[in-house]
């Protein structure tokens, strides 16, 4: 009874393991979806934002068009240095100190693009051109930051670049320098009185029209087909020896029969 009991606990606590890690798992797969779906929430929702933006700078005249104007440069701004910053993390990591400034200088800007939407509403027009420039001087201020740090990142990424380009040149040079050195060996082995330079004329000659360059029968160009005896089987060597004593004709004297003593009337 002890070792049933020791098996039977085993049992549920092996159970009671499943199904924690079930739960864990299927909390953790409904949060990942969940911040995906808040993520491609957020991208929509700021591109149906940009669009309005757009549509009012077109539709609008005056002060609600120079408002979403100011709205659309600031948040077109801080859009592509965030895409420049994070499409070059991967590969520079002292980028993600620009990036951790962009989140604070983000936050600046959603405060400001909030008051840009609440002077959007403000009937008076007093004070919509009061308060105007003094917005209209700070989201210049957010973008010449912004653009300051994606015209850094991209004029770094470009170094980076270049110079990467230039070690892979060079490389390229000496490994081709290398596939060379055979010229300086060859003219030294072939040199007139050197030992072995007839050997090395007559292989020339021998291997000529072989050079790495010459073409060479492909697979499908119809150069480097079987024969008609590849394909029947006859390229084997006693299947050949076989076929050809069957194609020589036999050699010797006529097998064919005498004729016999004529008969006839002897003569008298």
């Amino acid at each position: 009874m002890d070792v049933f009991g020791v098996v039977v606990g085993l049992i549920l606590l092996f159970g009671i393991a499943v199904l924690t890690l079930a739960v864990v798992g299927t909390v953790k797969a409904a949060k990942a979806v969940a911040a995906k779906v808040e993520k491609h929430e957020a991208n929509a929702r700021r591109a149906v934002e940009t669009a309005t933006l757009k549509a009012k700078t077109y539709t609008k005249v005056g002060p609600p068009a120079q408002i979403a104007a100011v709205r659309l440069k600031l948040r077109t701004s801080l859009d592509g240095t965030r895409q420049v910053l994070e499409g070059g993390l991967s590969q520079d990591g002292q980028l993600g100190e620009a990036l951790a400034l962009l989140t604070r200088l983000d936050a600046h800007a959603a405060e400001l693009d909030g008051e840009l939407r609440m002077l959007e509403r403000e009937p008076d027009t007093a004070r919509i051109a009061a308060k105007l420039p003094e917005l209209r001087e700070r989201s210049e201020r957010i973008v010449h930051s912004a653009e300051t740090m994606r015209w850094a990142a991209q004029d770094r990424m470009h170094r980076f670049a270049e110079d990467e380009l230039s070690r892979l040149s060079q490389e390229c040079e000496s490994e081709a320098g290398a596939l060379r050195h055979w010229d300086s060996s060859d003219a030294s082995a072939t040199a007139p009185g050197a030992p072995g330079a007839g050997a090395a004329s007559s292989g020339a000659s021998s291997g000529a029209g072989k050079a790495p360059g010459a073409a060479r029968a492909g697979l499908t160009d119809g150069k480097g087909r079987p024969s008609a005896e590849e394909l029947l089987g006859l390229a084997d060597p006693l299947v050949a020896k076989l076929t050809q004593r069957l194609r020589k004709p036999a050699a010797g004297p006529s097998t064919a029969p005498s004729a016999g003593p004529s008969v006839g009337p002897s003569a008298g």
